[in-house]
């Protein structure tokens, strides 16, 4: 969202934020406005609202706007329409066409292919970065930056076969290893891995929700079933993961815990997926230029232009229960 709020001030409109009450402490934007109250959002008669998540409830004013909060389109839910929506922005022909589809049945909502505004982020403070990474390898001496991010879905993570693969790799001292976990990851295994990373010097355990520039300075990531391996395949770097779940993978995909110290050598070194990588590229994301934010606006502009702005959205019984039990009305 960081991207858009950009483009907003440029183009001098009035916005705000809502955040629900649970996740205010998380919200990182301490100067900007921000509410936790629905009556304020009513209050504020929008004409558009911007979503990176699944629900907005149907009795605002606005052109409901979807904009993903993920690229990983094998997993449970992505692909579903829940009718919340006016405006769906995809990110590349791989995700359009599938919208496309449901918006030819429906025929309630319109689809947009704009690229994604998170990866307008990877323009901000690369040099910065990269500078202060070379310094880094040079301090340590080591040779590349591995990045180890996994799901926080027990069923998926590799938080815990990989324990020992990754101690090795970090006894060895050749590699800087970055670990970002996802907020909701099992405390045994943030514990575990901060513990590594009080070991080993060249081992950093990265607080905060920003992975962005854990991304720009790795050479490498080190995953299982996460929409972050798509995001790190965009900007065109080698993945390797544990038991993939996807039907269409095009990156190097173990399946034995200890194939990994092998597979990152080789991944280093031959990129031998580097063509698979070009494809999903421009399936998954195929927009360099760092403006996908200022398409979005676009997009809304353009749509409210055409359309008016909607006081509400029809929606079904089931569907309005819904919403009025997320969000407490």
């Amino acid at each position: 969202m960081r991207p858009i709020m950009a483009v907003l001030k440029e183009r001098k409109y009035a916005y705000t934020w809502f955040i629900a009450p649970k996740l205010a402490s998380l919200f990182p934007f301490k100067e900007e406005p921000v509410t936790e109250s629905l009556q304020d959002l009513i209050a504020f008669k929008s004409d558009a609202i911007i979503c990176p998540g699944n629900e907005v409830p149907h009795y605002l004013r606005g052109v409901k706007v979807q904009i993903f909060h993920g690229l990983a389109g094998e997993k449970k839910g992505h692909f579903r329409i829940r009718h919340y929506f006016d405006l769906y922005l995809t990110q590349g022909p791989y995700f359009t066409s599938h919208f496309k589809k449901f918006q030819k049945r429906y025929k309630n909502f319109e689809v947009l292919e704009t690229g994604w505004s998170k990866l307008d982020a990877y323009t901000r403070d690369k040099e910065i970065l990269l500078k202060e990474k070379a310094a880094l390898l040079h301090s340590l001496d080591a040779d590349k930056v591995l990045l180890y991010a996994p799901t926080f879905s027990p069923s998926l993570s590799s938080a815990a076969l990989f324990k020992t693969q990754l101690e090795a790799l970090a006894a060895a001292g050749e590699f800087i290893i970055n670990i970002k976990f996802h907020d909701l990851m099992a405390k045994e295994f943030i514990d575990y891995y901060k513990a590594l990373s009080e070991r080993y010097p060249t081992v950093f355990f990265k607080e905060g929700r920003d992975i962005v520039a854990q991304f720009i300075v790795a050479d490498l990531l080190i995953s299982d079933t996460s929409s972050v391996i798509y995001e790190f395949l965009l900007i065109d770097k080698p993945v390797i993961t544990l038991n993939n779940i996807s039907e269409n993978i095009r990156w190097d995909d173990i399946k034995n815990p200890e194939e990994l110290s092998t597979a990152v050598i080789n991944n280093l070194n031959t990129d031998s997926f580097k063509k698979q990588r070009a494809a999903v590229i421009a399936a998954y994301h195929p927009y360099h230029d760092g403006k996908s934010s200022e398409r979005m606006v676009d997009a809304i502009e353009n749509f409210i232009s055409k359309n008016g702005v909607p006081e509400k959205r029809k929606l079904s019984l089931f569907r309005k229960y819904k919403i009025n039990k997320i969000f407490k009305r």
